[in-house]
């Protein structure tokens, strides 16, 4: 019977981990910045920087060339690009509702990924489909929904003080 390394696992809770915090660090940025976009330009510097940092060292400790095919590059450019345009959109949803963003779009968001994997390796793959993994699909839609729901959101602000009411005088 063939093991599988632990290494896969704990690098795919440390990307939950990453991307789970990414919505609330996401609006924070927001914040701080009263504009949706100025910490996309940031995301975009930082995904520059850690991802030819990154590549480039895993490139050197594997022992990797420094020469690309025109298909690598191609779905590395895709890649990158599908990973930028969900950045975009993120912050697009994030910027387009009230306190209680990241703890309802961040569910959405993982469920749907898991949800489009499996579809898009349904249509790329030559197997046959388990009918169970509609089951599965179906089963995420309602546990997205009942994630979202059942988060603790935000306290809503407190309403604006208002001038003290006159004193009645009394008769």
């Amino acid at each position: 019977m063939k093991t599988m390394s632990i290494w896969p696992i704990v690098f795919a809770l440390s990307t939950g981990f990453f991307w789970g915090t990414y919505g609330h660090a996401l609006a924070f940025a927001r914040t701080s910045e009263k504009s949706p976009f100025k910490p996309y330009v940031m995301i975009g510097v930082a995904y520059l920087v850690w991802a030819i940092v990154g590549g480039v060292i895993g490139m050197v400790y594997k022992g990797d060339s420094f020469s690309f095919s025109k298909e690598g590059m191609y779905w590395g450019f895709a890649a990158g690009s599908l990973g930028a345009f969900g950045a975009l959109t993120l912050t697009l949803a994030m910027y387009s509702g009230g306190t209680a963003i990241p703890q309802v779009v961040m569910p959405i968001v993982f469920g749907t990924a898991v949800s489009v994997a499996a579809i898009v390796a349904v249509f790329t793959s030559k197997h046959q489909v388990d009918p169970r993994l509609w089951l599965g699909i179906i089963g995420m839609g309602i546990c997205i929904v009942t994630v979202a729901y059942y988060t603790p959101h935000a306290t809503p602000p407190k309403p604006a003080a208002t001038e003290p009411s006159a004193v009645k005088e009394s008769t």
